[in-house]
């Protein structure tokens, strides 16, 4: 990374040979078969396939819901013995060992034996009102909300004698001591403790003052945890009037009661972690808040005194701040003086122009060049023979008088040029 050094050491370390990776491989496998042995393994079938030289190939999903994948290779003999036909989601138990695939360097069980797995009645049940209840929407990311980030109360739902009760308390009192606590006690096991858990997460919503709730227990079995499967329980961790983190059981263990609430913790002490957030981080954030708001508060003033100054030192000075505008508006006039002489010259020409243009349009001026008007007694011009007659009188106009005169005779010019 940019600006980081790698420093050397001072001494070298003394260099083991180095190994090929196919002799590192091999060593691997070693240790694995060594330190396992024959491993029996159970989980859910996912793209199983048999090729044609009759070996299987399958990879083993962790039946408990978690992201664990291993890939799993049985060859002819051992499938040949295969007293089922395996599928996809089938649950199965193995047993082979494990060892590892040099050609790609993959980790994977060569399974000698495999055999289904029956699903017990509960189980069953519990797949069924998985189904169900999810099909209603109640385990609906959508509807899920989030917890509060500082708490300030929370209510602890679970029987009084169990250890996550105090597994909950110490984490609590570690990681966030200024948030209370109410504990509400209620059965989480038995036939008593589903209606108990019902009436125990009403109280909780009631309570005055309390910011979210949190409904535990230790691990067990299937039948240890069924309260938290059953419907009654689940519809009320889901319809909570405020936000419920549920940590049931070990991480491996799901409730039906983990999926309908807002956020599922893997044991109750990690549900403890996410209700409230650590006290030392909080106080952390707080002054670095601080900090931060102090610097921002600096910077302004820090910015607001140059202000001051500068308009102290233009308010200091108001003789030269004078004199600029004065030459400012020296030269606007200026500028104001030489467009109107400019302006009135330009319109001075115009004007000569037109008037030599209308003098020369004059009647008179044409008149002073020798030439004479002529018309009619009636006014109207004379302008050529075609409207003469003889004995006509005639008005004719000089420059300088008018004068009367009489046609004696009337002769028309010829048009042809050639006449």
């Amino acid at each position: 990374m940019l600006g980081h050094r790698v420093m050397e050491p001072t001494t070298k370390p003394a260099q083991a040979p180095a190994l090929g990776v196919a002799d590192l491989l091999q060593r691997v496998a070693d240790a694995l078969a060594s330190r396992l042995g024959a491993v029996a393994v159970r989980g859910e079938l996912s793209g199983y396939t048999r090729a044609a030289s009759g070996h299987c190939y399958f990879t083993l999903k962790d039946s408990e819901g978690q992201a664990a994948l291993l890939r799993c290779a049985m060859f002819r003999r051992a499938a040949s013995a295969l007293s089922f036909a395996p599928r996809d989601g089938q649950q199965v138990q193995l047993y082979g060992r494990i060892a590892v695939y040099e050609a790609r360097g993959e980790l994977q069980c060569v399974v000698e034996h495999m055999q289904p797995l029956g699903q017990g009645a509960l189980y069953e049940l519990f797949l069924r009102q998985k189904a169900r209840l999810e099909a209603e929407g109640l385990f609906d990311p959508a509807r899920k909300r989030p917890l509060p980030a500082w708490p300030r109360r929370l209510a602890v739902v679970t029987s009084l004698g169990a250890a996550a009760l105090q597994d909950v308390l110490t984490a609590l009192a570690r990681r966030a001591p200024q948030v209370r606590v109410v504990v509400v006690p209620s059965a989480v096991q038995g036939a008593e403790a589903p209606a108990q858990l019902v009436a125990a997460l009403a109280r909780a919503n009631a309570l005055p003052g309390v910011d979210a709730i949190v409904l535990c227990r230790g691990g067990g079995s299937l039948e240890d945890l069924w309260a938290f499967n059953d419907e009654r329980v689940v519809r009320a961790v889901a319809t909570s009037a405020l936000p419920l983190v549920c940590g049931v059981g070990h991480e491996t263990d799901i409730t039906l009661a983990d999926l309908a609430a807002d956020l599922r913790a893997p044991t109750p002490t990690a549900a403890a972690e996410l209700a409230a957030p650590r006290r030392d981080e909080a106080l952390a954030r707080l002054a670095a808040s601080q900090q931060a708001l102090h610097q921002a508060a600096q910077r302004r003033l820090d910015r607001q005194a140059q202000r001051l100054d500068l308009l102290a030192l233009r308010a200091g000075r108001p003789t030269a701040l004078l004199a600029r505008q004065g030459q400012r508006l020296a030269g606007l006039q200026q500028r104001a003086r030489l467009a109107l002489g400019q302006t009135l010259r330009q319109r001075a020409e115009r004007l000569a122009t037109l008037q030599h243009r209308l003098r020369a349009l004059d009647p008179k001026q044409v008149l002073a060049r020798g030439y004479a008007w002529l018309a009619h007694a009636d006014g109207r011009p004379a302008t050529g023979v075609a409207g003469l007659r003889a004995g006509e009188q005639l008005q004719a106009e000089w420059h300088d008088g008018r004068a009367t005169l009489a046609v004696q005779a009337v002769q028309a010019l010829s048009q042809d040029p050639g006449a």
